[in-house]
Formats: C-alpha cells, sequence, structure tokens
C-alpha cells in the first residue's frame, strides 16, 4: 500500500475541501479519496488499484448516519451502515426489497462496517482489473482482457469496450425504487435521479463508474413513497453461501390492481451489466396483465432480450430469466 495522508473533517464543506487539490494529480488513481467503510477502498489500496496521496474520513462528520422515514418517503444517510438499513422496522415493513438487498451483501462484520454510500459508489469486481500487475482498459490501457480472456463473471448486455459488471446489490433496488442522491462538491449541492447517476463504459469514462466529480461526495439517498415500495423484492443468485457477489440478481417491485392485474411494475437487473439495468420492455409488458406462469416466462425473455453473451458467460441468460420469474411472483404474491 502507498503511502497517504489522513485526514479527519468535521464538516461537508471540509471534507470537499480536502478532496479538491489545487493542482490535479495525472493518474486518477492518484487523487484524495473519501473514506466511510472502507470495505472497498482499503482493497483496492492493498493492490494498488487505487493510490490515492490523501485519505478523507467521512466518519467524524455529524448527521450523515440518520435514517428517516416519512409520509413522503425514505431518507438514507450515506454513512448508514448495510446493518443499520437491514434491520430498520420501517425499512422491512414499507422497504422490503431494500432491507433484502442489504442483508444479501457479504457477511454480518463486513456489513457492521460497510455503508450504503460506499456501496453505491464501490469499484468493479473483475480480476483484470483487480490485478495489481495487469494494466486493463479500466486502469489506463488499451485492452478489456475480459472480453477474450475469462470472463466468466462479466457483462452480457452493454458491454463494451469494458465487460465490467456493477457489483452494488442496493444499487438495483434503489433504482427500480426510484431513488436520488444528494451530493456536495465545490459546485455545491446538486440532486442526481440514480438513473442518470451510472454511467456505462461506451459513454462516459470508461474509467469511472458514475457522474460524480473527484471532489463530491454523497451526503443521502432519498426513496420516494411509492405503491410499488411495499410490493418489492431482490433475488441474487451466487457461488457463496455468503462473502460473494451476484452471478446475475433481480430488483423487482410490483403494484397490483384490485383484478389482480398489475398496474405498474419495475425491474432492474444486477450482475450482469456494467450499470443496474432496467428493462422496461418487460415492465410495459406486464401492465395489465395477471401473472400466470406463462406471462412471467415471457417477462423474463424481454428482460433479457439484449443480452449478448462472451464465450463464457452465456449460463447468466437463463439464470437471469429464472431470477425475472421469480421475483415477480414473490413480490406479486403469487
Amino acid at each position: 500500500m502507498k503511502s497517504f495522508e489522513w485526514t479527519n473533517p468535521k464538516t461537508i464543506n471540509e471534507a470537499v475541501k480536502l478532496l479538491s487539490l489545487a493542482t490535479p494529480p495525472s493518474d486518477m488513481d492518484e487523487a484524495p479519496r473519501p473514506l466511510a467503510g472502507g470495505q472497498d477502498l482499503l482493497t483496492t489500496m492493498k493492490d494498488y488499484t487505487s493510490r490515492p496521496a490523501r485519505i478523507v474520513n467521512l466518519k467524524n462528520i455529524p448527521g450523515l448516519n440518520r435514517i428517516t422515514l416519512t409520509a413522503r418517503g425514505l431518507s438514507i444517510g450515506a454513512l448508514v451502515t448495510l446493518t443499520e438499513l437491514e434491520e430498520h422496522a420501517g425499512v422491512r415493513k414499507s422497504f422490503p426489497g431494500l432491507a433484502e438487498a442489504a442483508q444479501s451483501i457479504a457477511t454480518p462484520q463486513i456489513r457492521n462496517l460497510g455503508t450504503v454510500g460506499g456501496n453505491l459508489c464501490q469499484r468493479p469486481r473483475c480480476w483484470y482489473f483487480r490485478l495489481e500487475e495487469v494494466i486493463c482498459l479500466k486502469k489506463g490501457g488499451d485492452e478489456c482482457y475480459a472480453y477474450s480472456g475469462e470472463n466468466k463473471y462479466n457483462a452480457i448486455i452493454a458491454g463494451g469496450p469494458s465487460y465490467i459488471v456493477h457489483p452494488s446489490d442496493l444499487a438495483p433496488m434503489l433504482l427500480a425504487l426510484g431513488a436520488r442522491v444528494s451530493v456536495v462538491g465545490a459546485k455545491g449541492r446538486r440532486v442526481i435521479p440514480l438513473d442518470k447517476f451510472f454511467t456505462l463504459p461506451s459513454d462516459g469514462n470508461v474509467r469511472r463508474e458514475n457522474v460524480l466529480e473527484n471532489e463530491e461526495i454523497i451526503t443521502e439517498i432519498n426513496v420516494p413513497a411509492s405503491p410499488l415500495a411495499a410490493r418489492s423484492t431482490y433475488l441474487k443468485f451466487k457461488e457463496r453461501e455468503s462473502l460473494d457477489f451476484a452471478l446475475a440478481s433481480v430488483a423487482a417491485a410490483v403494484q397490483i390492481a384490485p383484478n389482480k392485474t398489475v398496474r405498474a411494475s419495475r425491474i432492474v437487473l444486477g450482475g450482469v451489466a456494467p450499470i443496474p439495468w432496467r428493462v422496461p420492455a418487460a415492465e410495459n409488458y406486464l401492465t395489465g396483465k395477471t401473472l400466470t406462469p406463462d406471462v412471467l416466462a415471457e417477462a423474463g425473455k424481454l428482460a433479457l432480450a439484449e443480452a449478448k453473451p462472451l464465450e463464457k458467460n452465456a449460463y447468466k441468460v437463463p439464470l437471469a430469466q429464472t431470477l425475472v420469474r421469480r421475483a415477480l411472483a414473490k413480490a406479486a404474491g403469487v
């Protein structure tokens, strides 16, 4: 691990100033980084994926670790731990899918330290990206080695030129629930809908996964009250029972009309694309329909219609289709 300066700001504005350097480094991996739970940042520092000159510890800033539930919706401070989110009685009752997503992450020890903001901003888990000696496209090289190499865990939708998948479990569920993130930076505060927060490698800077500037930090996440929230769920398939990331996951939320048909739905896939991947074609198909086995099967097919698997990850297509069917059935109670 490269040596670094440790700082302990007491306010958000002080943290922003410490994240801003008068002369930005030529290598973005050396820029100052905020530390929340540290569960991802410290691992990237140990394998030299990131080499920040300064660490800005956010834990001493008051007000960033609160959960507030009102009739208008849910406000989650960026420093709320995954355990606190998972165990919050109001979240479990009114936003069950969000509690399930938090519970699915890693181990209890990691959830006790990991934060909501950190989970949204964690870096990709692709082993080429994480190997210190490999300079892949995500680290400033000129090739995504996963494309023709070991790509069992990589993207099957919207991949290229980098074929990472976004590792967050909270992001698909929060996107399905219409969440927004509040961020503060040198230019002030801004609110970003979560569907505008993440960036595809083909659309933005291939070395970044979201729209945050280097000196910006997430302060809170807001989830609006919605009829969809009460019937929400998160299903995740992983190789190991704990401490593992999704091979594929599905966040689903549905609103059922009195005649048992679908009034509205949200379906977001995880573990299959460089960003949480919403599937409006499947959502539109479900509107006005009763969730019979045939309808669920067709929704699963539509959700994966854009899949273009690589050599070693075609298994993700039927896996994700099955998760879509099961998540919808669970959320709707059928």
